[in-house]
Parts: C-alpha cells; sequence; structure tokens
C-alpha cells in the first residue's frame, strides 16, 4: 500500500486570476427539516455554481454490525436520521444533483430521505462493501447524458460535515488545487473526499472496501483540503459516537 500523504492545502486558493476563499457563509445543516423537496412550485433554487458541474454521491448502503441489532443510519440524531443529516448537508450545498447510494434495508432509508431532493441509486451488491457502492454511484453520474465534471462522495454515517466543509472542496477543485481532493481536519485526512472526472472509470473499478483511497494516495493531483470542521473525522461506528 502507498503510504505517501497528500500535500495539506489551505484556503484561501490562488487561481492565478484571482483568489477565492472557502466558504463559510452556508447554511447549518439540516435536523431533519426539508431543505429542499422535491417538486412543487415552492421549492427553493439551488444556489449557483461557477463553470463546474459538481455532483454528490452518499454512501448509504452498507450494514452496521457493530452498531447491535439497528441500522445505524436509521438512529436518531436532533431529531432525525442519521442519513436524512448527511443527505441534507449534500442538498443544502451547490453540488447537484444530489445521488444517494442505497441498498441494505433500502426501503426505511429511502423513507428517511423523503422530501429531500435526491436521486436515488440501488446497489444489490452492497454486502460486497464500500467500493461496490462507489462504483454503483459514480457508474450512476458518469453515464448520465449531461456530463458531471466531478463528484463530492460522502459518507452515510458521518452526519456531523459542515456545508461549508463541502462548499470549500468545491472551490479548492475550481481553483485547480486539484483532481483528487479530501478534507483535512487539523491536517489529519476524512472525508467527504472529491473527485474528477478523469478518476470516473478508476472509480467504477474500485474492488473491496477501500473507496477511493488508492487514488487520493497514489496521484499527483492530489490534495488534502484544510477545514475547520471535525465532522470530518468524525463518523458513527456504535452507539456511544452519538453522545
Amino acid at each position: 500500500m502507498p503510504s505517501r500523504e497528500p500535500p495539506l492545502v489551505e484556503p484561501p486558493f490562488e487561481t492565478g486570476d484571482d483568489t477565492v476563499s472557502g466558504r463559510s457563509d452556508q447554511t447549518d445543516q439540516s435536523s431533519g427539516q426539508t431543505l429542499q423537496s422535491t417538486g412543487g412550485p415552492d421549492q427553493p433554487e439551488r444556489p449557483a455554481r461557477g463553470s463546474a458541474r459538481i455532483a454528490g454521491v452518499l454512501l448509504a448502503a452498507g450494514t452496521s454490525d457493530r452498531f447491535g441489532e439497528r441500522n445505524k443510519l436509521l438512529a436518531s440524531h436532533d431529531g432525525a436520521p442519521l442519513v436524512r443529516h448527511a443527505a441534507a448537508t449534500l442538498v443544502a450545498s451547490t453540488v447537484d444533483p444530489v445521488v444517494v447510494v442505497v441498498g441494505y434495508e433500502s426501503e426505511r432509508v429511502v423513507d428517511a430521505l423523503d422530501g429531500l431532493d435526491v436521486e436515488i441509486v440501488h446497489n444489490p451488491r452492497y454486502a460486497n462493501g464500500q467500493a461496490s457502492s462507489v462504483r454503483a454511484g459514480i457508474r450512476a453520474l458518469r453515464d448520465r447524458p449531461e456530463q458531471v465534471d466531478a463528484a463530492v462522495v460522502a459518507l452515510g454515517d458521518m452526519p456531523f460535515v459542515d456545508v461549508a466543509t463541502i462548499e470549500t472542496l468545491c472551490d479548492a477543485y475550481e481553483a485547480g488545487v486539484g483532481d483528487a481532493l479530501a478534507a483535512a481536519y487539523e491536517g489529519a485526512r476524512g472525508n467527504p473526499v472529491l473527485f474528477d472526472r478523469r478518476f470516473f472509470d478508476d472509480l467504477v473499478d474500485v474492488a473491496g472496501d477501500v473507496g477511493g483511497r488508492e487514488i487520493l494516495l497514489d496521484s499527483d493531483d492530489s490534495a488534502r483540503v484544510a477545514v475547520p470542521d471535525s465532522g470530518v473525522r468524525r463518523d458513527v461506528d456504535e452507539p456511544s459516537d452519538l453522545s
């Protein structure tokens, strides 16, 4: 396994023409309320991005052995299931579309996302590991008629990530910081991550439970993007992680 960590880059990001600072004025993540519902005249408009079209992929298909008998994605935190918090963060950001990959207890997970503007992708091979969900989500984006330039990949069991972190990753990408980016807190690499379209074929071919880790560690165009958000290192594996 490669051991090289990508370089750490902090905002503001130099583009050559101007300076892009990581955004900190974004809306806080939802506590179960509908940030953007599907259909209807009252649906709020997504904020506009720059020239790149960046999508979001939420991995929400796996089982949760260490959490006990319950599906941890459906565990309640601040009045809403964990998976809803994670999805609402992407929906509140400027990534578009937001694809949620489901598998284990898919009907219940989809019900937990009711009213959020997300597209559902089913992964029948979810038991094969996280990489199977990465493949399903990235394939859905790669094969869309309208081209997606990059994808932010987030985890359904990480409900504490700030919306501003998603925006900072997107800003770093648009500023040319790199084509494979990972959010980092106090220098430690975490999630979510962002991949340029040129890696989509590689991501569709990933195996096992590593996701896109090897791309991040191997690519000369990868970077850790510094964010003041401890949520990028905080996932939920056991009930005590919610306290």
